[in-house]
């Protein structure tokens, strides 16, 4: 049991380490407590401790990830990018950032996450064509990139999906606008930058 807690504190430390951000001390400070905490037997709070210094991580990955959210096309406003963390209760966890546009009466927000267990049914859906168009979906190339676009004629709305590198699920959706204008928005992207992110 010592060796097993001990291994799990080591292991949740190095997946800290490799995370490709700026470890700050509020990080460094929760994995001192919990190491502190699985030393005095408190085993409970060392992994409360270690589960919170892995959710400081992933935040500081979203803020950093805002930066990948485009400008708004001309003649559109921008709101101010968001990121939020979800634990494994909701939607299997992960990190999303998201920004919307606006028109008039037209918007579109894109939604970027990462690190979540969804990746794999996206992945299924687009290489599968008939999954993709089986509730309306078609399949067509943005950026090089294989992409679901949805749209309704009547309602003005739609969205478009797209994988890439099986790491990061992009989401366009828009309500009153026209669907050259979401296939524009997610060619704003740009997704060899999100690639080359370690």
């Amino acid at each position: 049991m010592d060796f097993l807690w001990k291994r799990t504190i080591q292991v949740s430390v190095l997946a800290l380490l490799l995370a490709g951000v700026a470890v700050a001390d509020d990080v460094t400070d929760t994995i001192d407590e919990a190491v502190a905490a699985y030393k005095n037997g408190e085993f409970g709070k060392a992994a409360e401790d270690l589960t919170y210094a892995l959710d400081l991580v992933k935040q500081k990955k979203g803020d950093s990830l805002k930066a990948y959210l485009p400008e708004p096309l001309s003649g559109w406003t921008a709101e101010e990018a968001k990121s939020q963390t979800a634990g494994a209760a909701m939607f299997g966890g992960g990190t999303m950032i998201n920004r919307t546009y606006r028109k008039g009466d037209a918007s579109v927000t894109i939604d970027i996450m990462t690190d979540s267990p969804l990746m794999q049914a996206m992945t299924a859906m687009i290489s599968n064509p008939m999954l993709a168009s089986s509730d309306g979906g078609e399949l067509m190339r943005i950026n090089r990139e294989k992409a679901i676009v949805k749209y309704n004629k009547a309602d003005k709305s739609g969205e478009v999906m797209l994988l890439i590198d099986k790491r990061f699920m992009i989401t366009v959706k828009g309500n009153e606008v026209a669907k050259e204008d979401l296939i524009e928005y997610a060619k704003t992207i740009d997704v060899n930058k999100l690639k080359n992110i370690k």
